[in-house]
């Protein structure tokens, strides 16, 4: 089979299609013929080695030579002890523990999969599992009439999110650069802001905040939340992850906010709900441009640009 692999962390070039032999199920897994899979941040992260976590398992080189974890496609085989997936089923999921995506087939646990609706493409199918858990997840707690801010909301995770809060009935800010200003609006978005021309923490304050880029202080959260406002943050820099958790918890107390990680749940549950709303038109998944394997270092630097409006997806055949 084809894969695009790489060796080393560092820049899109990199990574290189060879060809692998095809992957084998074990127990309890399932292997996928890919058809879609989607660029999330964890794949650039995991590419360039940056933030330190994206070494975990692999400090110096590489845990997985092939990246991608959102995939799509059909089964081609299943192993000792998995019930629910046969041959031919086409399926769905995060498959971030082993990743493999950008490849012509990819090893996946049955756990992590789930039937796909019929009523979705494989590419946008592969556009919604590690977005629409984050997306869900970080604005379950929005209610009618909230200001709610979500930053780096021209993004997959965001463009969901957007959605979701306006559904809510809250009033939704998003914020990102100046070229996905319109595409936030056409989301929903009462506001958008240009993060390079405004500081959202110097706007009137807000009930919910959802940071899917997290770089600025805790004390510069704390101005940005109203009283008993919540600001959560997926992602970001290792400081600043340290100083949410930490500084973060505490000024919050002591201000009557709450300041903290969102904890991201994974699995096809934290997902479906979102595929159903999709499926049913309830909810647009966008997809910004869709790219061969052999062109998997544009789709990378597209993405790691911060210019995709929504999700990239490869398409390995």
């Amino acid at each position: 089979m084809r894969a695009a692999v790489y060796d080393e962390y560092g820049l899109p070039d990199v990574v290189r299609v060879e060809e692998l032999p095809e992957p084998e199920p074990g127990e309890g897994q399932v292997v996928v013929e890919v058809a879609a899979t989607s660029i999330n941040l964890s794949d650039w992260e995991c590419l360039r080695g940056r933030p330190l976590y994206a070494r975990i398992g692999g400090l110096r080189t590489p845990a997985q030579r092939t990246l991608g974890s959102d995939i799509a496609g059909r089964v081609a085989a299943v192993g000792l002890g998995v019930t629910g997936f046969a041959v031919g089923d086409e399926v769905y999921g995060d498959n971030l523990a082993l990743k493999g995506g950008f490849a012509e087939f990819a090893v996946a646990p049955a756990s992590a999969l789930a039937h796909k609706p019929e009523a979705l493409s494989f590419v946008q199918a592969s556009a919604l599992p590690q977005a629409a858990a984050i997306a869900t997840q970080g604005t379950t707690r929005v209610q009618s009439g909230q200001r709610v801010l979500i930053n780096g909301a021209g993004g997959g995770s965001g463009s969901f999110a957007i959605q979701l809060a306006k559904q809510a009935g809250a009033h939704v800010t998003g914020v990102d650069n100046a070229r996905k200003l319109d595409f936030m609006r056409s989301l929903g978005a009462d506001e958008a802001v240009d993060y390079e021309q405004e500081d959202f923490s110097r706007l009137p304050s807000f009930d919910h905040v959802l940071d899917l880029v997290a770089h600025r202080s805790v004390f510069a959260y704390r101005r940005a939340l109203a009283p008993r406002g919540r600001y959560r943050c997926v992602g970001g820099s290792v400081p600043t992850l340290l100083r949410v958790l930490t500084v973060g918890a505490l000024v919050g107390a002591l201000s009557g906010r709450s300041i903290g990680v969102l904890e991201v749940k994974e699995g096809p549950e934290h997902f479906q709900p979102l595929a159903e709303q999709c499926a049913a038109g309830a909810v647009q998944i966008h997809i910004d441009r869709t790219f061969g394997l052999d062109d998997i270092a544009a789709a990378l630097t597209h993405v790691g640009a911060g210019r995709a409006l929504g999700k990239v997806v490869v398409c390995p055949r």
